[in-house]
């Protein structure tokens, strides 16, 4: 059993009123999750504050509360402890619980604005295939050996990182890639980790409902690296103008990838198709499923990491030429009148400009380029206009349709969308604000050749209207649709 003087190393504490020699059975930040003989850690949320449920966390057994501000009639009963940053606090205290699990495997970090997703599970896949007992953290799920849990958060708050981490060390993996948010870092729910290396993949607009600004979100994403430790490498895109930023100030190891400048990886797209691309990576042919230039940083990101912890060239180039894509990045569908259908979660302007960019490489311009989106409500508003600006610019036809609206007004998301079409592009556009009859009001335009961009949910399995989540999976309902029109 943990002793609380152990799970308070290295918290930054202002007060301790209680002797610290004290079992603590179990650690929670929700009062609805306390056990008795536990630790409660106050923590102040953007909705709900921690501190209002001490009274709540003492009567369902804990005897010990960390907290920022300690009550004014605290209970003599309970030990109490403060520190400046309780969210900090927690992660260090999680990690400890769980006797830092992230030091006795090899955990990989990956931030960026796109590519998060894909650069770790392919990292995981890769790790695999070439034999390693692997886990991941990820947007979609969390994996390890026979075990494939849904995911809730990109990152997860910090006991549920450690929980699985830990469960990951009893298994016996070896290795962790982890998608690391900007929402995770601000946080502090990474606080405590032991990285062995960091990659960044891109930075571009989005989170700026949380971020505010730009600087601001760049700014957190640096934090990352800033925290790796010497023993670590730090890997970054040496074709975002912010892959130099993310290392200044780093102890880490520099290491670099692109397809544009300089770099100690450097890869090359020689031919592509709508089933795959040629890549030259380091001077070597390798045939991938995988379609886009974006796709081709990713997979050099990943041939990067591979080397670093060691794996050969060829072997690494072997496995990549059998690594299919992510579900929802850049998913096609041929359909029965041979047209083709793309879902991907492309939902910021510029990964949804990279998935167009990479279509009318590949188009013949013989055929209709049709793009069906929509932006999540709920967020960063000031990215519709540039969305709904992307859409009309690089398609023939557009259709503007509901996302994840949430608890706003889908009709008044398209109308911000529609805003940032110019007027020469407005005749393209068509507002269905119901996602499927949108998908089935393109499907049935779709004639041989033709291509459907479905871009902004990709692997998501659910449509969320006023608090309610209903089972949606564009890529299934596409699938669906085309069996009953062809």
């Amino acid at each position: 059993m943990n002793k609380l003087k152990d799970l308070l190393f290295g918290v930054r504490l202002e007060a301790v009123q209680g002797d610290t020699d004290l079992p603590i059975t179990s650690v929670a930040f929700d009062s609805r999750k306390v056990k008795e003989g536990g630790l409660f850690v106050a923590i102040k949320g953007e909705v709900v504050d921690g501190h209002d449920y001490i009274q709540k966390a003492i009567s369902l057994g804990a005897i010990a509360i960390v907290c920022e501000n300690k009550p004014k009639n605290a209970s003599e009963d309970v030990l109490w402890v403060t520190s400046s940053n309780s969210r900090e606090a927690l992660a260090i205290i999680a990690s400890n619980f769980y006797d830092t699990p992230s030091s006795k495997l090899k955990l990989i970090g990956v931030t960026g604005t796109n590519g998060k997703t894909t650069v770790s599970t392919l990292l995981y896949r890769l790790f695999e295939k070439a034999g390693y007992a692997s886990g991941l953290l990820s947007t979609i799920a969390i994996k390890y050996n026979s075990a494939d849990i849904p995911a809730t958060h990109t990152t997860p708050d910090p006991l549920q990182i450690n929980a699985h981490l830990n469960t990951m060390v009893e298994a016996g993996v070896a290795y962790c890639f982890m998608e690391v948010s900007s929402h995770g870092i601000d946080q502090d729910r990474i606080k405590g980790l032991v990285f062995s290396g960091g990659v960044f993949t891109n930075l571009s607009h989005d989170h700026l409902d949380y971020h505010k600004t730009f600087a601001e979100y760049r700014n957190v994403k640096k934090r990352f690296f800033d925290q790796l430790p010497k023993t670590a490498f730090a890997l970054t895109n040496a074709d975002d103008k912010n892959g130099a930023f993310m290392l200044q100030n780093t102890m880490a190891t520099h290491k670099s990838f692109g397809l544009e400048n300089y770099a100690d990886y450097q890869a090359k797209v020689l031919e592509t198709q709508f089933t795959g691309m040629l890549l030259k990576i380091n001077q070597q042919e390798v045939w991938t499923s995988l379609v886009g230039g974006f796709n081709a940083s990713n997979l050099t990101a990943a041939y990067a990491v591979a080397q670093e912890l060691g794996i050969a060239p060829m072997e690494t180039l072997a496995m990549i030429s059998e690594l299919s894509n992510v579900k929802g990045r850049f998913q096609t569908l041929a359909t029965p009148n041979k047209a083709t259908i793309i879902v991907d979660y492309a939902h910021t302007p510029d990964a949804l400009e990279n998935v167009l960019f990479t279509i009318q490489q590949i188009r013949t311009k013989n055929e209709t380029l049709t793009t069906l989106v929509g932006c999540g409500g709920n967020r960063d508003q000031s990215k519709r206009p540039m969305m709904g600006k992307v859409a009309a610019q690089l398609s023939d036809k557009v259709i503007f349709t509901a996302d994840n609206p949430r608890d706003e007004d889908p009709e008044l998301i398209i109308d911000a969308m529609e805003a940032g079409v110019s007027p020469e592009n407005y005749k393209k556009t068509l507002r269905i604000t119901n996602r499927e009859q949108a998908i089935k009001a393109a499907c049935m335009t779709l004639t041989a050749g033709d291509v459907l961009l479905i871009a902004g949910k990709g692997h998501e399995n659910y449509q969320e209207i006023k608090g309610i989540k209903s089972p949606f999976d564009d890529y299934l309902i596409a699938q669906k649709i085309c069996k009953q029109l062809f």
